[in-house]
C-alpha cells in the first residue's frame, strides 16, 4: 500500500494534466495574443468553450481533447493490467482511436488529431504495418502527454520507467531528439511524485541516477572538468548524452534568479516559444514549475495564457505542479469544473495506489530534500 502522500502526489500529477489539457481547450492555438484577448479577455481564470470556427469547436468548456483521451486510455490500461502492458495499450488505440480517424487533422476524438498520431493512423491502418513501424518524426508533445502516466507508475522505479516511456514514445515518434526529451521529463515527474522539487538541485539527482545506471543517460563527459582521456563508447540503449537531465535545473534556476524575470509569468510562452515542439514546451513548463511550486493555479493559468500551444504547456506543467502539490492542494474549482472529473479522479486515485516508496532504495529512491 502507497504512503497517503506519496498517493496524493501521484494523483496530484495526473488530475493536473486532465486539469490542464481541459483548460487549454477553449483558447487551444492563438499565436496573434491580441486576439486571444479579444476572444476570452484580458486573463483567462477558468475553462471555456471554443469559439464557433476554431479547433475543438465541437466540444465544450471542461472537456478533454484527444491527448487528455489517450491520458485516460494509458490509466484505463495500467490500472486493469497492473502495469504498462504494451499489447493492451496498442489494441486500445487500435478500437478506440483508430477506428474514429480519417487522416485528416480537424477530425477523431477530442476534435483534433495530432500529426505524430495521424502518422501512426496511417501506417497501421492504411499501411497495415504492425505497431513498432508505426513511429513517424514530428518533434511534438503526444507521446510526453500520456507517457506521464508511466512516469507516476513508475515513479519509485526509473529503469522500468524510462524502458516503459522509451517504448511508448516510439509507437509514434522515433526521433531520438524527441524520445531523450519525453524520457527526461518522466524522470523528472518521477522525482516530484517520490518528494523532490523542481529546483536547482533536482538535476543532480537525475545525473546520480544516471551513473547508477538507472537512467539510460551516458554520463561521462560531465563526471568531471578534465578532458577525457579515452573515447568511451555509447552502449546500446542509452541515449548519447545526459543534457536533457540538466536542462530542469537550468531553467529552475533562471526562474528563482531576482536577476532574471520574466514578466508577466505568461510571457515563458515567448522566450521559450510559442510553437508544438517539445524543445519548447519543456523548457515553459519546467520554469512555471520552478516558479509557482506551491501555486497550482497560478502555474497553468500562466501556462493557459502564454498562446500559441498552451493547451501541452499547461497539461505538462499541470501534471508537474499537481505533483509537487498533490490533489490535495488543486483548488477546487478546478475539480468541479472539469468533465468527467468523479471517473477521472478515481482513475487518478486507482494508479496511485500502486505507487509506493516500500522498494525506493533499491528501485532508485533517493532522499527527497
Amino acid at each position: 500500500m502507497s504512503d497517503p502522500a506519496i498517493q496524493d502526489r501521484a494523483a496530484g500529477a495526473i488530475m493536473g494534466a486532465f486539469i490542464g489539457d481541459a483548460l487549454g481547450l477553449g483558447p487551444h492555438w492563438y499565436y496573434d495574443l491580441a486576439v486571444l484577448r479579444r476572444d476570452y479577455g484580458d486573463w483567462i481564470t477558468t475553462y471555456a468553450d471554443p469559439k464557433a470556427g476554431r479547433y475543438h469547436s465541437d466540444l465544450k468548456a471542461g472537456q478533454l481533447s484527444q491527448s487528455g483521451i489517450i491520458l485516460q486510455f494509458m490509466l484505463r490500461s495500467l490500472v486493469e493490467r497492473g502495469g504498462y502492458d504494451e499489447a493492451d495499450f496498442c489494441r486500445r488505440m487500435d478500437e478506440e482511436i483508430f477506428t474514429l480517424l480519417n487522416g485528416m487533422p480537424v477530425n477523431g476524438p477530442g476534435g483534433y488529431t495530432q500529426q505524430s498520431i495521424r502518422d501512426a493512423w496511417r501506417k497501421r491502418v492504411q499501411q497495415n504495418l504492425p505497431w513498432g513501424q508505426t513511429g513517424g518524426l514530428a518533434d511534438t508533445t503526444e507521446a510526453v502527454a500520456r507517457a506521464l502516466a508511466l512516469a507516476v507508475r513508475y515513479a519509485f522505479q526509473p529503469q522500468e520507467l524510462a524502458a516503459a516511456i522509451s517504448s511508448n514514445t516510439r509507437l509514434t515518434q522515433i526521433d531520438d531528439t524527441v524520445v531523450t526529451l519525453t524520457v527526461a521529463y518522466g524522470a523528472v515527474l518521477g522525482l516530484l511524485v517520490q518528494g523532490h522539487k523542481l529546483n536547482r538541485s533536482l538535476s543532480g539527482k537525475l545525473m546520480r541516477l544516471a551513473r547508477a545506471g538507472k537512467l539510460p543517460f551516458h554520463s561521462m563527459a560531465h563526471t568531471d572538468l578534465q578532458p577525457p582521456q579515452a573515447d568511451f563508447p555509447c552502449e546500446s540503449g542509452y541515449f548519447v548524452s545526459p543534457d536533457a537531465l540538466l536542462t530542469p535545473s537550468y531553467v529552475a534556476a533562471a526562474a528563482m534568479d531576482p536577476d532574471i524575470r520574466i514578466e508577466p509569468a505568461w510571457k515563458v510562452s515567448i522566450v521559450y516559444g510559442m510553437t508544438c515542439a517539445i524543445y519548447h514546451q519543456l523548457p515553459a513548463a519546467y520554469h512555471l514549475t520552478a516558479r509557482f511550486p506551491d501555486d497550482f493555479e497560478s502555474a497553468v493559468l500562466h501556462a493557459v495564457n502564454g498562446g500559441g500551444e498552451n493547451q501541452a504547456r499547461a497539461m505538462l506543467t499541470g501534471a508537474l505542479v499537481g505533483a509537487q502539490v498533490g490533489l490535495s492542494g488543486i483548488p477546487r474549482r478546478f475539480l468541479d469544473g472539469l468533465d468527467e472529473a468523479e471517473t477521472l479522479q478515481r482513475l487518478a486515485m486507482d494508479l496511485a495506489s500502486k505507487v509506493g516508496a516500500s522498494t525506493a532504495a533499491s528501485l532508485g529512491g533517493v532522499q527527497a530534500t
